[in-house]
């Protein structure tokens, strides 16, 4: 059993996906293929994680139809601008071994180069009408880079991939997100920002929270499966990462229980208002200008 969720342009995308930030290139493919055989059907990379090509490797090894594996990636700052990311197209096509990808967005809205970003989007757009991608969105925009956005576009996102757990709820975001019928994709569903190494030692992690401890045992689950249960129950796509294939079966096996209203309300009262990832509005030149190799 799975959910599906319908896209502002009619096209259907599993909520639950496999991440793959941070999995290491030697470790993705078989991370891939275990969650695939587990029944993922939706795989999320980064031209940015430089695992694209495993991930590919990944889904030819399932056996499974190409149809049936909703594939997302994301275009990096540095090939920002309209011929630059055509070509990112072309770059993350070929790595993948896909002719069309289902879902393809903008990484960061990058403000201090907002104009190249915007012709970015215009090359989705392209891509969109050529039925290069299905869909295409944004990654880490907030409110105001969304109005910007759709100031000077004519295709809505129909994603918006921001982080989102039980610590950090974006509101605002949530709320302008749906105000415009685009999705609301949570990156870091299960708070692995709060505890990743190097990420901050005196950050609390949010898989120790009592409360979430607390509904985990009334359910007889996981905290990670209850805060992935928050999210598919409230609508959001959720994309949470792991190369450990019991860890990746664990957190696909949350569609047979419910949590109450009293509960979701609950976890979301954990919420600090707290950024732990990089915030959209800080310029970081140096990483932007991470150059993504052709192959």
């Amino acid at each position: 059993m799975t959910i599906d969720l319908t896209l502002n342009n009619g096209v259907t995308m599993p909520a639950l996906g496999l991440g793959v930030f941070q999995s290491p290139p030697e470790e993705t493919t078989s991370a891939v293929e275990a969650a695939l055989a587990t029944g993922y059907r939706h795989i999320d990379t980064a031209a940015a994680y430089g695992n694209e090509r495993e991930v590919g490797e990944g889904i030819r090894r399932s056996g499974l139809d190409r149809d049936e594996v909703f594939v997302e990636t994301k275009v990096w700052v540095s090939d920002y601008g309209y011929d630059e990311t055509l070509h990112a197209w072309e770059k993350a096509a070929g790595k993948l071994g896909l002719d069309r990808l289902d879902l393809l967005i903008l990484h960061q809205p990058a403000p201090d180069r907002f104009d190249r970003t915007v012709a970015a989007y215009r090359a989705l757009e392209t891509l969109l009408a050529d039925g290069r991608v299905r869909a295409i969105g944004v990654s880490n925009f907030m409110p105001h880079h969304l109005d910007r956005l759709l100031d000077a576009v004519g295709v809505v996102p129909a994603v918006n991939q921001v982080e989102l757990h039980p610590y950090f709820t974006q509101p605002e975001v949530q709320a302008a997100d749906a105000a415009h019928g685009i999705v609301t994709q949570a990156w870091s569903p299960i708070g692995g920002i709060t505890f990743y190494p190097g990420w901050g030692e005196q950050r609390r992690n949010v898989m120790e929270d009592p409360l979430l401890a607390e509904l985990a045992r009334a359910h007889g689950r996981t905290p990670a499966q209850v805060m992935l249960r928050w999210h598919l129950q409230q609508g959001r796509s959720a994309i949470p990462k792991s190369v450990d294939p019991g860890r990746i079966a664990e957190n696909f096996d949350v569609f047979d229980f419910d949590l109450t209203d009293e509960e979701l309300a609950r976890i979301d009262g954990l919420d600090a208002g707290v950024r732990n990832g990089p915030d959209p509005d800080v310029a970081r030149p140096e990483r932007f200008a991470m150059a993504i190799p052709e192959a």
